[in-house]
Protein backbone atom coordinates (compact mmCIF):
# COMPACT_ATOMS: atom_id res chain seq x y z
CA UNK A 1 0.00 0.00 0.00
CA UNK A 2 1.19 3.23 -0.98
CA UNK A 3 1.49 6.29 1.84
CA UNK A 4 -1.12 8.12 -0.23
CA UNK A 5 -3.47 5.07 0.15
CA UNK A 6 -3.08 5.59 4.07
CA UNK A 7 -3.99 9.23 4.02
CA UNK A 8 -7.35 8.81 1.89
CA UNK A 9 -7.94 5.99 4.79
CA UNK A 10 -7.04 8.09 7.44
CA UNK A 11 -9.25 10.92 6.06
CA UNK A 12 -12.33 8.57 5.51
CA UNK A 13 -11.61 7.95 9.57
CA UNK A 14 -12.06 11.24 10.30
CA UNK A 15 -14.94 11.87 8.16
CA UNK A 16 -16.48 8.87 9.70
CA UNK A 17 -16.04 10.50 13.13
CA UNK A 18 -16.95 13.54 12.62
CA UNK A 19 -20.44 12.15 11.12
CA UNK A 20 -20.63 10.32 14.50
CA UNK A 21 -19.96 12.83 16.25
CA UNK A 22 -22.75 14.97 14.74
CA UNK A 23 -25.08 11.84 15.35
CA UNK A 24 -24.14 11.76 18.92
CA UNK A 25 -24.65 15.28 19.33
CA UNK A 26 -28.17 15.01 17.90
CA UNK A 27 -28.92 12.65 20.05
CA UNK A 28 -27.81 14.65 23.15
CA UNK A 29 -29.94 17.54 22.01
CA UNK A 30 -33.10 15.74 21.78
CA UNK A 31 -32.42 14.18 25.16
CA UNK A 32 -31.67 17.77 26.59
CA UNK A 33 -34.89 19.12 25.15
CA UNK A 34 -36.82 15.85 26.55
CA UNK A 35 -35.44 16.70 29.94
CA UNK A 36 -36.06 19.94 29.91
CA UNK A 37 -39.48 19.72 28.70
CA UNK A 38 -40.35 17.11 31.57
CA UNK A 39 -38.43 19.35 34.66
CA UNK A 40 -41.62 21.48 34.40
CA UNK A 41 -43.86 18.55 34.95
CA UNK A 42 -44.81 16.91 38.61
CA UNK A 43 -43.37 13.20 38.93
CA UNK A 44 -46.34 10.94 38.24
CA UNK A 45 -47.77 9.24 41.61
CA UNK A 46 -47.10 5.37 41.76
CA UNK A 47 -50.12 3.41 40.15
CA UNK A 48 -52.12 1.73 43.24
CA UNK A 49 -55.16 -0.38 42.29
CA UNK A 50 -58.63 0.72 43.77
CA UNK A 51 -58.96 0.55 47.53
CA UNK A 52 -58.87 -2.70 49.56
CA UNK A 53 -62.09 -2.84 52.27
CA UNK A 54 -62.94 -4.91 54.52
CA UNK A 55 -66.35 -6.56 53.50
CA UNK A 56 -69.53 -7.96 56.03
CA UNK A 57 -71.76 -10.50 54.37
CA UNK A 58 -74.27 -7.54 53.80
CA UNK A 59 -72.08 -4.83 52.43
CA UNK A 60 -70.88 -8.14 49.84
CA UNK A 61 -74.68 -9.35 48.77
CA UNK A 62 -75.45 -5.45 47.46
CA UNK A 63 -72.58 -6.28 44.46
CA UNK A 64 -74.23 -9.68 43.30
CA UNK A 65 -75.15 -8.64 39.95
CA UNK A 66 -78.48 -7.75 40.03
CA UNK A 67 -78.03 -3.50 39.62
CA UNK A 68 -76.65 -2.61 36.03
CA UNK A 69 -74.55 0.08 37.48
CA UNK A 70 -73.07 -1.60 40.41
CA UNK A 71 -69.50 -3.59 40.43
CA UNK A 72 -70.22 -7.41 40.53
CA UNK A 73 -67.85 -9.16 43.42
CA UNK A 74 -67.44 -12.76 44.70
CA UNK A 75 -65.52 -13.66 47.62
CA UNK A 76 -63.33 -17.00 47.25
CA UNK A 77 -61.21 -18.19 50.29
CA UNK A 78 -62.24 -14.35 51.72
CA UNK A 79 -60.49 -12.61 49.35
CA UNK A 80 -63.14 -10.43 47.36
CA UNK A 81 -62.62 -10.08 43.51
CA UNK A 82 -63.99 -7.68 40.97
CA UNK A 83 -65.61 -10.10 38.65
CA UNK A 84 -67.58 -7.08 36.77
CA UNK A 85 -65.22 -7.63 33.18
CA UNK A 86 -66.62 -11.29 33.24
CA UNK A 87 -70.20 -9.69 33.21
CA UNK A 88 -71.28 -12.29 30.67
CA UNK A 89 -70.42 -14.80 32.87
CA UNK A 90 -71.42 -13.52 36.62
CA UNK A 91 -73.92 -10.59 35.16
CA UNK A 92 -77.91 -10.98 35.99
CA UNK A 93 -79.26 -13.64 34.70
CA UNK A 94 -75.20 -15.23 33.53
CA UNK A 95 -74.75 -19.00 34.11
CA UNK A 96 -72.07 -18.07 37.50
CA UNK A 97 -74.80 -15.28 38.83
CA UNK A 98 -75.24 -17.81 41.84
CA UNK A 99 -71.66 -17.38 43.25
CA UNK A 100 -71.57 -13.47 43.16
CA UNK A 101 -72.37 -11.56 46.46
CA UNK A 102 -71.04 -13.78 48.67
CA UNK A 103 -68.12 -16.02 49.42
CA UNK A 104 -68.90 -18.64 47.49
CA UNK A 105 -65.52 -20.81 48.31
CA UNK A 106 -67.63 -24.54 48.92
CA UNK A 107 -69.32 -23.75 45.32
CA UNK A 108 -66.38 -23.14 43.60
CA UNK A 109 -64.55 -25.97 45.45
CA UNK A 110 -67.31 -28.38 44.47
CA UNK A 111 -67.77 -27.16 41.00
CA UNK A 112 -71.24 -26.55 42.21
CA UNK A 113 -74.09 -23.87 42.24
CA UNK A 114 -76.34 -25.46 44.52
CA UNK A 115 -77.63 -22.96 46.89
CA UNK A 116 -76.16 -25.21 49.89
CA UNK A 117 -72.81 -25.11 48.63
CA UNK A 118 -72.56 -21.05 48.17
CA UNK A 119 -70.98 -20.70 51.35
CA UNK A 120 -67.62 -20.08 53.06
CA UNK A 121 -67.65 -23.68 55.12
CA UNK A 122 -65.06 -26.08 53.35
CA UNK A 123 -65.89 -28.58 56.18
CA UNK A 124 -66.01 -32.06 55.00
CA UNK A 125 -64.57 -31.10 51.72
CA UNK A 126 -62.36 -33.63 49.87
CA UNK A 127 -58.63 -33.31 49.22
CA UNK A 128 -59.32 -33.52 45.60
CA UNK A 129 -61.94 -30.73 46.12
CA UNK A 130 -59.47 -28.77 48.15
CA UNK A 131 -56.81 -28.97 45.19
CA UNK A 132 -59.84 -27.96 42.34
CA UNK A 133 -60.33 -24.62 44.90
CA UNK A 134 -56.55 -23.78 44.81
CA UNK A 135 -56.45 -24.13 41.34
CA UNK A 136 -58.94 -22.07 40.39
CA UNK A 137 -58.40 -19.32 42.94
CA UNK A 138 -54.97 -19.24 41.91
CA UNK A 139 -55.73 -20.14 38.04
CA UNK A 140 -58.70 -18.27 37.78
CA UNK A 141 -59.66 -15.74 40.21
CA UNK A 142 -55.99 -14.09 40.71
CA UNK A 143 -54.87 -14.75 37.51
CA UNK A 144 -58.32 -12.60 35.92
CA UNK A 145 -59.77 -10.28 37.94
CA UNK A 146 -58.58 -7.30 40.55
CA UNK A 147 -59.13 -7.99 44.40
CA UNK A 148 -60.57 -5.42 46.02
CA UNK A 149 -61.10 -6.45 49.59
CA UNK A 150 -61.31 -9.49 51.99
CA UNK A 151 -64.53 -10.66 53.72
CA UNK A 152 -64.79 -9.91 57.70
CA UNK A 153 -64.92 -13.57 58.26
CA UNK A 154 -61.01 -13.64 56.43
CA UNK A 155 -59.52 -11.05 58.71
CA UNK A 156 -61.35 -11.20 62.06
CA UNK A 157 -61.66 -14.00 64.81
CA UNK A 158 -65.14 -15.02 65.66
CA UNK A 159 -64.54 -12.65 68.41
CA UNK A 160 -64.45 -9.78 66.02
CA UNK A 161 -60.24 -9.36 67.15
CA UNK A 162 -58.25 -9.19 64.59
CA UNK A 163 -56.73 -12.21 62.94
CA UNK A 164 -53.10 -11.68 63.35
CA UNK A 165 -52.32 -14.89 61.18
CA UNK A 166 -53.72 -12.86 58.05
CA UNK A 167 -52.09 -12.55 54.69
CA UNK A 168 -53.54 -10.19 52.08
CA UNK A 169 -53.20 -11.76 48.77
CA UNK A 170 -51.05 -10.01 46.49
CA UNK A 171 -52.34 -5.99 48.23
CA UNK A 172 -49.14 -4.86 49.38
CA UNK A 173 -51.16 -1.17 50.26
CA UNK A 174 -53.35 -2.94 52.37
CA UNK A 175 -53.03 -2.48 55.98
CA UNK A 176 -55.20 -4.18 58.62
CA UNK A 177 -54.72 -1.62 60.81
CA UNK A 178 -56.39 0.78 58.60
CA UNK A 179 -59.50 -1.46 58.72
CA UNK A 180 -60.25 -0.59 62.76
Amino acid sequence: MKEADWHVTDMEIEIQMLELGRALASLALVLALALAARAGQAPRPAERGPPVRLFTEEELARYGGEEEDQPIYLAVKGVVFDVTSGKEFYGRGAPYNALTGKDSTRGVAKMSLDPADLTHDTTGLTAKELESLDDVFTKVYKAKYPIVGYTARRILNEDGSPNLDFKPEDQPHFDIKDEF
